[in-house]
C-alpha cells in the first residue's frame, strides 16, 4: 500500500513546473506516455501514417488487455473511443428508445449526460426520472429501488460527479439493477484510475471513461466497456467499416464484440500512449493510488475547513479526491487566478442545475481542487496557505 512518491514525481516532468490540482480536468502525463506518443508521431512523419500503424500493431493492440485489466473485464469487451462522453453516447444511443421508456438516473449527473437524456425525451418520448438524493447527497438507493417498474429500460449513474466531491454507491445501484433485470450504464469518467474498479463487483452492464484524467493518458482518448452478454443487444448509433463489414451490395455484418463501437480512423499515437498509462497504473496498483488520493484529499478538506471564510461544498458519505469550495468575498475565478499566480493549478467548476442549495445561496461557480497520487503534502499546504492569505 506504499508508493514511491519520489519516483512518481521523477517520471512526471510537469511536477517541476506546477503544483497540479486539476487532475479531474486533465492530469500530468508521465514521461513514458509522452515518449510513446511523440515516438509514434515522429514515425508517422517519417514513413507515413498507415505504414507506422502497421509497424506498431502490437503496441496498438496492447491497449485492449490494458484497458480490460483496469476495470477487471475482458479484452473483447473493450472499445477504444476518443473521449468518455462519446463512449457514454455510443452506449446510451444504442438503445432502440420507444415512447414511454423510462431512464432512472441521479440528480448529480454530468451535464452532458443530462443533455442526452433531454434529447431522447424530446425525440422519442422517453421519461427521464431524477432520483432524489439521500441525506448525504448521494443517490437514494431505496428511492431508486422503489422507482424501478416494467417501463424502466435503463439505470444510468455518474460514479464520481464532476463537482460534488462524493462517490455514488455504484455497487448498491448494481445490485438493484441486477435484481430488476435492467441494464446499468456507469459513467466512470472520474473513477477509473482514481479508485479500484471491478465491473463484476459493481454490477454494471456498460462503463465509459476517459484517458486524460486519473489514468494520466493523452487527451482525445477513452474507452467503453460493454459486458459480453449485452454487446449484441446494442446497435451503435452509427457504423463504419471498422464497426461493421460490407458483406454484399445490400448487406453488412456488425462486429460481434465491443469493437462495433469503434471508428476506422482513430488517434493511433493516443491509443498507444493510453496503453502505456494503463500499464503503469496497474504496475503501481490501484489500492495504493486510492489510499494516497484519499489521504491527500482529507488533508486538503481538513485544512480548508479551518480557514475563515472558506465553505466546503462536497456531499456524500464517502468522499473522492475532488474537493470543491468557495471563499467569502472572492469569486471562484478570482481564487483560481490567485492560485495560478502562485504556480498552483485548480479549476473553476460551474454548479449543477440540480444543486439547488448552491444556486439558492448565489453560488454559480466553485473552486475544484482534485488531488492525485503524485501530489505531495507540501503542495497541499502551499495551496492552503495561498487560499488563507487572500
Amino acid at each position: 500500500m506504499t508508493l514511491d512518491i519520489a519516483r512518481l514525481r521523477a517520471e512526471t516532468p510537469g511536477t517541476l513546473e506546477v503544483a497540479h490540482f486539476n487532475n479531474a480536468g486533465s492530469s500530468l502525463m508521465t514521461a513514458p506516455v509522452l515518449q510513446a506518443v511523440t515516438d509514434h508521431l515522429t514515425l508517422e512523419s517519417r514513413i507515413g501514417g498507415y505504414e507506422a500503424a502497421g509497424l506498431a500493431k502490437a503496441a496498438i493492440d496492447r491497449f485492449y488487455a490494458a484497458a480490460a485489466r483496469a476495470v477487471a473485464g475482458k479484452p473483447h469487451e473493450i472499445a477504444f473511443v476518443e473521449n468518455a462522453t462519446r463512449a457514454w453516447d455510443m452506449a446510451f444511443y444504442a438503445f432502440d428508445w420507444k415512447p414511454g421508456d423510462r431512464v432512472l438516473t441521479a440528480r448529480s449527473e454530468y451535464n452532458s449526460n443530462m443533455i442526452a437524456y433531454r434529447q431522447v425525451a424530446r425525440r422519442f418520448g422517453v421519461d427521464i426520472l431524477l432520483i432524489d438524493n439521500d441525506e448525504s447527497g448521494a443517490i437514494d438507493t431505496r428511492a431508486l429501488e422503489n422507482a424501478v417498474d416494467e417501463r424502466t429500460r435503463l439505470i444510468a449513474l455518474t460514479h464520481i460527479p464532476t463537482n460534488d466531491g462524493l462517490i455514488n454507491p455504484a455497487a448498491a445501484v448494481g445490485r438493484i439493477a441486477r435484481a430488476a433485470g435492467v441494464p446499468y450504464l456507469l459513467d466512470a469518467c472520474q473513477s477509473v484510475g482514481h479508485l479500484p474498479i471491478d465491473v463484476a463487483e459493481i454490477g454494471c452492464t456498460m462503463l465509459s471513461t476517459t484517458g486524460r484524467k486519473y489514468i494520466r493518458g493523452p487527451r482525445g482518448t477513452g474507452f467503453l466497456w460493454v459486458r459480453e452478454d449485452w454487446v449484441e443487444r446494442l446497435e451503435p448509433p452509427f457504423l463504419d467499416n471498422r464497426a461493421a463489414s460490407w458483406t454484399a451490395v445490400e448487406d453488412y455484418r456488425i462486429q460481434p464484440d465491443a469493437r462495433r463501437f469503434e471508428n476506422w480512423e482513430f488517434n493511433v499515437a493516443g491509443k498507444i500512449g493510453l496503453a502505456v498509462a494503463l500499464d503503469r497504473m496497474a504496475d503501481i496498483g490501484m489500492p495504493a493510488i486510492w489510499a494516497r488520493i484519499r489521504a491527500l484529499a482529507t488533508r486538503l478538506r481538513d485544512g480548508l475547513a479551518a480557514i475563515d471564510g472558506v465553505s466546503l461544498h462536497d456531499t456524500g458519505r464517502e468522499k473522492s479526491g475532488l474537493v470543491t469550495f468557495t471563499k467569502a468575498g472572492e469569486s471562484a475565478v478570482e481564487t483560481r487566478a490567485r492560485l495560478a499566480t502562485a504556480g498552483i493549478n485548480v479549476s473553476a467548476s460551474k454548479s449543477q442545475l440540480t444543486r439547488h442549495d448552491l444556486l439558492d445561496a448565489g453560488i454559480d461557480v466553485m473552486v475544484r481542487a482534485s488531488v492525485h497520487a503524485y501530489n505531495t503534502e507540501e503542495e497541499v499546504d502551499r495551496l492552503l496557505a495561498v487560499v488563507a492569505d487572500g
